[in-house]
C-alpha cells in the first residue's frame, strides 16, 4: 500500500490575491464546505432529473431518438462550452458569485423543461443545464476544495469528484419514481428540482467567500486549458481513467433505456432509474476506499476493478442476463469511484487555490468531451451494427484504459 503523503490538500494560509481567506476548520468554513457539496449533489440531480422523462417526450411531443439524441447534444455543449469559457472564473470574480450564478442556470433550465412545449424547448432547457453543470464542475469543486478539512486528507478529492455521480444516480431514480408514481408527471420533479436550487442558493448566501477576487475576469474567458506543469506528468493517465469511466457513464444514458425495454419488455421510468442508479451509486461507495491508497495506487486498484465490471457488463447483454449486467455495472461503478478520486487527488496535491478551478475544468472538459465523442460515435455505430457490438467497443476502451493506467501511474512525489 503506498503512502498518502503528500496527497493532502491544504489551502494557503496566507492572504494574497487568490488565496483562501477562511480560516481552515473554522465553523464558517465549514458551512462553506457542506454549502458547496450539497449545491455540486444538486446540481447534477438536476442535470439527471430531465432522462428518465425522454420517453414520455418521445409520446406526449411525437419527438424521434434523433430529437432526443440532439437534446443530449444540447447538454454535452452547453457543458463544454461553459468549460471553456468560464472555467477560470471563479477564480477571479469568487466562489459566491460563481456559485450562485450555476445554481441560476440550472433553475432557469428546469423553469423551460417545466413549461415543456416543443423541441425547441427541451433542446434550450438542456443547454441552460449544460451550462450551469460545466460552471459547476469549476467553481463549486474548487469551492469545495477550498473549504474541505485538513484532515481525512482524501475527503476533498472523494466530495469534489463523487458528489456529481451522487446527483445523477439520486436524480434520475427520484425522478423516475415520481413520473411512476406521483402526480403532474412531467412538471413536479422541475418544481422540486427548483425548490432544491433555492435552498442551495439560501446556503451558498450565507457562506464564507474563500479566495480574494482578483483582476482579469474578462481575459479569462478566453478560451484556455491549463494545468499547472507539476500535474501535466500525471495528465495521461488520468485522463485515460476520466475518458474511459466517463464514456461508460454516458453509455447509460444512450443505450440502457434500450437495454431495459429489451431485457425486462418495460418502458418503466423507475425501472431505468434503478438500473441507472446500480452504475452510477457504487462510485459514491468506492470513493472512499481510495484513501487507504496513494494516488496511483488508487488508480491502480479502481481500474482493475473497472475493467472487471465492464466485462460483466459485456457479458450480461451477450448473454442477455439483466442480472449479470446489473452485476457489473456495480463493479464497474466501485472501480470508477476508486480510479476518479485517485486521479483527481493526485493533479489537485500540492494546488494553489487559484490553480484549482483550471484544474477542474481541464478534468471535467476531458470527462465530458470522452463522454460526447463516445456517445457520438456509438451512436452512429448502432445504425449498423447490434448493440452486442458497440458495447463490446466499451469493453475495448476500459482495456485500452487499464493498459495505460496499470504500469504508468505515479504519485505526484514519485520522481
Amino acid at each position: 500500500m503506498e503512502s498518502n503523503r503528500g496527497a493532502g490538500l491544504r489551502p494557503a494560509a496566507s492572504v494574497r490575491p487568490g488565496s483562501v481567506v477562511s480560516p481552515v476548520g473554522g465553523p464558517r468554513t465549514q458551512v462553506a464546505f457542506w454549502a458547496a457539496t450539497v449545491s455540486l449533489v444538486v446540481t447534477f440531480v438536476a442535470s439527471a432529473s430531465p432522462v428518465p422523462l425522454f420517453n414520455t417526450y418521445s409520446v406526449e411531443f411525437g419527438l424521434s431518438t434523433a430529437d432526443i439524441s440532439l437534446a443530449v447534444v444540447g447538454y454535452f455543449a452547453g457543458t463544454i462550452s461553459s468549460l471553456l469559457f468560464l472555467g477560470r472564473l471563479a477564480g477571479h470574480v469568487g466562489r459566491k458569485p460563481t456559485a450562485l450564478a450555476t445554481l441560476a442556470l440550472l433553475a432557469a433550465g428546469s423553469l423551460v423543461l417545466l413549461n415543456l412545449s416543443s423541441l425547441a424547448g427541451l433542446v434550450v432547457g438542456r443547454l441552460l443545464m449544460g451550462l450551469g453543470a460545466g460552471l459547476a464542475s469549476s467553481g463549486l469543486t474548487s469551492y469545495i476544495v477550498d473549504a474541505a478539512p485538513v484532515r481525512p486528507v482524501w475527503v476533498a478529492s472523494v466530495a469534489s469528484s463523487q458528489a456529481p455521480n451522487l446527483g445523477l444516480a439520486v436524480g434520475a431514480i427520484g425522478s423516475g419514481a415520481l413520473v411512476e408514481l406521483a402526480p403532474w408527471p412531467t412538471r413536479l420533479v422541475y418544481m422540486i428540482t427548483v425548490g432544491c436550487l433555492v435552498i442551495c442558493g439560501v446556503l451558498i448566501a450565507v457562506s464564507p467567500e474563500t479566495v480574494h477576487p482578483t483582476s482579469g475576469a474578462l481575459r479569462s474567458l478566453r478560451p484556455r486549458v491549463h494545468l499547472p506543469r507539476r500535474s501535466l506528468r500525471l495528465l495521461p493517465v488520468a485522463a485515460s481513467v476520466f475518458v474511459s469511466t466517463w464514456a461508460v457513464g454516458a453509455f447509460y444514458q444512450a443505450f440502457v433505456p434500450s437495454l431495459v425495454a429489451d431485457q425486462l419488455h418495460t418502458s418503466s421510468s423507475l425501472v431505468f432509474g434503478l438500473v441507472f442508479c446500480s452504475y452510477m451509486l457504487p462510485n459514491v461507495l468506492g470513493a472512499p476506499v481510495s484513501g487507504r491508497f496513494g494516488p496511483a495506487g488508487a488508480q491502480r486498484v479502481g481500474i482493475a476493478t473497472f475493467l472487471v465490471g465492464v466485462t460483466g457488463i459485456v457479458t450480461g447483454v451477450a448473454t442477455g442476463s439483466l442480472a449479470v449486467f446489473v452485476l457489473g455495472s456495480l463493479i464497474a461503478g466501485t472501480g470508477q469511484g476508486v480510479a476518479m478520486s485517485g486521479a483527481v487527488r493526485g493533479l489537485l496535491s500540492g494546488s494553489l487555490p487559484a490553480d484549482r478551478a483550471p484544474i477542474f475544468a481541464a478534468i471535467f472538459l476531458i470527462s465530458y468531451s470522452g463522454a460526447a465523442i463516445a456517445s457520438f460515435v456509438s451512436g452512429q455505430v448502432t445504425r449498423s451494427v447490434p448493440l452486442v457490438d458497440v458495447t463490446v467497443g466499451y469493453g475495448v476502451l476500459a482495456l485500452l484504459a487499464a493498459l495505460i493506467v496499470l504500469p504508468f501511474a505515479q504519485n505526484p512525489s514519485d520522481s
